[in-house]
């Protein structure tokens, strides 16, 4: 069985921030190698992460093949650290325990309404973990309403899967 990356494991490295999607603002970093190795997985890695001195922010580490990992890096912080393509940035960031979940209350409160609390907490750790962070990042109110939304969409979805399953 796979061993998953040691939560609460601290790395830190510089490296240069990389155009990942041409004709695109969107930027990435390679993770060296010798982290990636010492992870243990070749699979997406939650982590807490830093950019120089950057708020910290929460992303995976993201497989590209051949054991490799990339981070990538969002427009607001480049924005807040004043980077871009090609600078040398130097970026820290702690494993997170992808089951250890924090549910915002007006989340639980809709699936509380639909009965469909037990359905999400039922979705792979790291699906929940992805939609918990668009929600999280939803900056206008009507985006994070339509996000909570297609929450409930996927715990319908799981709820349907389980049941196809027990039959």
């Amino acid at each position: 069985m796979k061993q998953a990356p040691l939560a609460g494991k601290k790395y830190a490295f510089t490296a240069k921030l990389e155009n990942w999607a041409e004709g695109m603002d969107y930027c990435a970093v390679q993770v060296p190698a010798k982290i990636t190795t010492s992870l243990g997985t070749k699979g997406p890695v939650l982590v807490m992460a830093q950019v120089n001195d950057s708020e910290p922010f929460k992303v995976s580490l993201f497989p590209v093949g051949g054991g490799k990992h990339y981070i990538r890096i969002k427009a607001k912080v480049r924005k807040e650290t004043k980077t871009k393509t090609g600078d040398k940035v130097t970026l820290s960031f702690t494993v997170l325990d992808r089951a250890n979940n924090v549910y915002p209350s007006d989340l639980l409160t809709a699936l509380r309404a639909e009965g469909l609390t037990e359905d999400f907490k039922s979705i792979p750790p790291g699906e929940q973990n992805f939609i918990l962070r668009k929600i999280d990042e939803a900056v206008k109110p009507q985006t994070r309403k339509k996000r909570i939304q297609e929450a409930i969409q996927a715990a319908h979805r799981r709820r349907e899967k389980l049941a196809d399953q027990d039959r």
